[in-house]
């Protein structure tokens, strides 16, 4: 009893059951051991995780860290009850920052945060990251579960996800020596991605066709299943090809802002890409999307993947020897344009989108 005559309060009580925070941690163990491999032991448990680059194998490494999230596609996994899969999202998010980079991912943490824990959902959401982690070849090695209450609705939560890299000095992209009449490839997405869901969202309601209705862009499958079919991990391909060739100069990774804000990123002021946009292997839930929404095509660009997830920047002498290297690590590049000296915009097009 309180000094002021009223019942103690507990914890619980107030809305946080550490009980069902040890029980999730229980309950994902397994899944975080499987993520293990040279240079960390995966266990969790401690204070901060653990990693030694010298058994990984470097010898003069800079490190590349990238942190990033699922955004809104966590609301569509929160209303159908789905979340196994936007775990490998959270991890393809922040990896494939580093694979543009020429940065072989080490480990990875987590953050989640929720209004109420619910360790059956929590464990799925983490299976979803080791999934991620053992596709791209890195350890999870820590995260962060905090419950709410008052912050967040019961049943909501969100994701943050931070991963470290690593790469030999003087291995970094891009390189310097990008330069015009080189090629660029494109490398085919798994569907949306990780960007864009406020839009999704919207385009969802203006049908009035509920999560578990049958998606019209993808048979056999649910509306929610298909929209979250989870972003590609492009890190085990793209470190094959670089070790097979020398012939590719920069990456970029397709995120939110589309082609015309991620491709500048890799490119010196005085370069421009050339998109052919006829190309482009539109994926057919963008196709939809287009429709239903009556998205134009100069948005669509900005704003999804449209089909291509990564950008490959190749020597115009080594584009074929490129184009072997991808496929023979199970890759699909596509030739959709090369690099111009720059007059104007740091993306122009020719030709249209499949919409």
């Amino acid at each position: 009893m309180a000094e002021s005559g009223k019942p103690g309060l507990t914890y619980a009580q107030a809305g946080v059951d550490i009980d069902a925070g040890n029980e999730m941690v229980e309950k994902i163990k397994a899944d975080v051991r499987s993520t293990r491999r040279p240079g960390a032991d995966a266990e969790i448990g401690g204070f901060g995780g653990l990693f030694d680059l010298k058994a990984a194998g470097f010898k003069d490494p800079i490190l590349v860290a990238a942190n990033d999230g699922v955004g809104t596609k966590v609301k569509i996994a929160i209303d159908s009850g789905i979340h196994d899969t936007v775990g490998i999202d959270l991890v393809a998010m922040c990896v494939n920052d580093l694979i543009v980079q020429g940065a072989e991912p080490l480990f990875f943490l987590d953050y989640y945060a929720t209004g109420k824990l619910d360790p059956v959902a929590g464990a799925a959401i983490v299976k979803g990251i080791a999934r991620g982690c053992i596709e791209s070849g890195c350890a999870l090695i820590g995260g962060e579960t905090a419950e709410m209450p008052g912050l967040y609705a019961r049943g909501d939560y969100d994701l943050a996800g931070f991963a470290v890299g690593a790469a030999e000095r003087g291995t970094l992209l891009p390189r310097e020596d990008v330069a015009a009449g080189d090629i660029v490839f494109g490398l085919p997405s798994s569907g949306v991605h990780s960007n864009g869901f406020s839009l999704v969202r919207r385009i969802v309601e203006r049908t009035g066709l509920a999560w578990d209705a049958p998606a019209p862009f993808m048979a056999g499958e649910t509306l929610a299943r298909a929209l979250l079919t989870p972003t590609r991990l492009y890190v085990k391909p793209l470190l094959k090809a670089l070790k097979a060739t020398e012939g590719i100069k920069a990456l970029a990774h397709i995120t939110g802002g589309g082609f015309p804000d991620n491709i500048p990123r890799v490119l010196p002021d005085t370069l421009a890409c050339r998109l052919n946009l006829d190309a482009i292997p539109v994926l057919p839930v963008f196709k939809w999307l287009a429709k239903e929404g009556g998205v134009a095509e100069a948005e669509m660009l900005r704003t999804f993947n449209c089909g291509i997830g990564m950008i490959v920047v190749a020597s115009a002498a080594k584009a074929a020897e490129v184009e072997k290297a991808l496929r023979d690590g199970g890759e699909n590049p596509v030739r959709i344009g090369v690099m111009e000296l720059r007059t104007g915009e740091a993306v122009t097009t020719h030709g249209r989108l499949a919409l």
